[in-house]
């Protein structure tokens, strides 16, 4: 009993390293493979892309975005005024009436003085996978900013880099966030999902007709 006790020991430890040493080789593919393509806001100003993308992340209790959610906004609308995109792409959750990420976005914009006409609403990014993948079918996007935090940006230029789309990435880390160790922890496990994502090319959740980046953003009203 007590050799088999050990046999069987000795088997879940082996599967256990070998699912860390899976983790860390995926995560370091992911964060090798894209870093080169991580710039700063000065060095993406001027790219005159297709367009800024920002990734929805969550609204308060009231509607507004969260801390990182702004924070994205402000750097994407920044981006967007230094001529790094032509128009900006809100991609965030809308998959309930009550909640709507992309219009909170939106009207952040607006408030900012953008043109309605250059701001699209992506209702259907319920994914980092889904909006690029959107980005690219739906919305016709061939070269494209990502903005998002740091932690996550190294995903999000993975699987544009998989989808075949031209992409950078901007960085929207002004302060520090509660919670930052647990969302780094579960973007390990996220990566390893979405580099499988990838490798199959999954279907996002929703597609949809084509709405053309170089068209008019007030197409994109719910």
């Amino acid at each position: 009993m007590k050799k088999t006790m050990q046999v069987i020991f000795k088997i879940i430890a082996a599967i256990c390293a070998a699912g860390v040493l899976a983790v860390i080789i995926c995560n370091a593919i992911v964060c090798l493979s894209v870093k080169k393509n991580i710039l700063t806001r000065e060095e993406a100003a001027g790219l005159d892309y297709d367009c800024v993308l920002v990734l929805g992340c969550g609204l308060l209790p009231d509607g507004s975005p969260s801390a990182m959610l702004s924070d994205r906004l402000d750097e994407g609308i920044a981006l967007y005024g230094l001529g790094a995109g032509r128009k900006l792409l809100m991609s965030g959750d809308h998959g309930r009436v009550e909640y709507d990420e992309v219009s909170a976005m939106k009207k952040r914009a607006l408030d900012s003085g953008v043109p309605e006409e250059d701001v699209f609403k992506d209702h259907a990014g319920f994914s980092t996978y889904d909006s690029l993948y959107r980005a690219r079918d739906v919305f016709q996007v061939k070269k494209v900013v990502i903005v998002t935090q740091g932690y996550h940006l190294y995903r999000a230029l993975y699987i544009a880099k998989s989808l075949g789309l031209e992409a950078v990435g901007v960085g929207a880390d002004p302060r520090a966030y509660r919670g930052a160790w647990y969302y780094s922890l579960r973007e390990c496990a996220a990566r390893m999902k979405d580099m499988g994502m990838c490798i199959v090319k999954a279907d996002p959740v929703v597609l949809g007709e084509p709405i053309p980046i170089s068209g008019d953003g007030r197409l994109t009203e719910d």
